[in-house]
C-alpha cells in the first residue's frame, strides 16, 4: 500500500520557506501555502558545521553548499527521510556512500535520501 503524507510526521526548514519564496509570486504562495502547517526544525550551529563538512570534505561542491545545508540539516534533527526533487546534489546515488561516511563520523545517523516517488512507492 503506498504511503501519503498523513503517514509521516512533517518537518521543513526556513531554508525551504525562503527557496519556496522565490520565483513566481502566485506559483511561489501556492508553495508557501502548502508548507503552512508543517512544523519547522532550526538551523543550528551544528547543521551548518556539518554541512561545510559534506562540502570540504565530501561530494557536495561549494557552489551547492545550500544542498549541504538541506542534508545537514535533516541529518542533525534525526529525520528517517529527506524528500527532495534535487537528483544533482542530494538524491544522488553516487553522492550517497560519501555523505553517509561524513554525517556518521560527524555522529549522526544520516537519513534516507529519496524523490518523494520512491518513498511512496508509485
Amino acid at each position: 500500500m503506498a504511503k501519503s503524507a498523513r503517514d509521516f510526521d512533517l518537518f521543513s526548514s526556513q531554508l525551504v520557506i525562503q527557496e519556496s519564496s522565490a520565483g513566481d509570486a502566485a506559483v511561489a504562495q501556492t508553495r508557501l501555502q502548502l508548507l503552512s502547517d508543517i512544523s519547522l526544525v532550526q538551523v543550528s550551529v551544528d547543521c551548518v558545521s556539518l554541512a561545510r563538512a559534506l562540502v570540504e570534505k565530501g561530494p557536495i561542491p561549494e557552489k551547492a553548499a545550500v544542498d549541504a545545508l538541506h542534508i545537514a540539516i535533516a541529518t542533525v534533527h534525526g529525520m528517517d527521510y529527506l524528500l527532495t526533487w534535487n537528483c544533482k546534489h542530494i538524491a544522488n546515488a553516487e553522492m550517497q556512500k560519501a555523505v553517509k561516511r561524513i554525517c556518521r563520523n560527524a555522529g549522526y545517523e544520516p537519513p534516507v535520501i529519496c524523490t518523494p516517488e520512491e518513498l511512496s512507492g508509485d
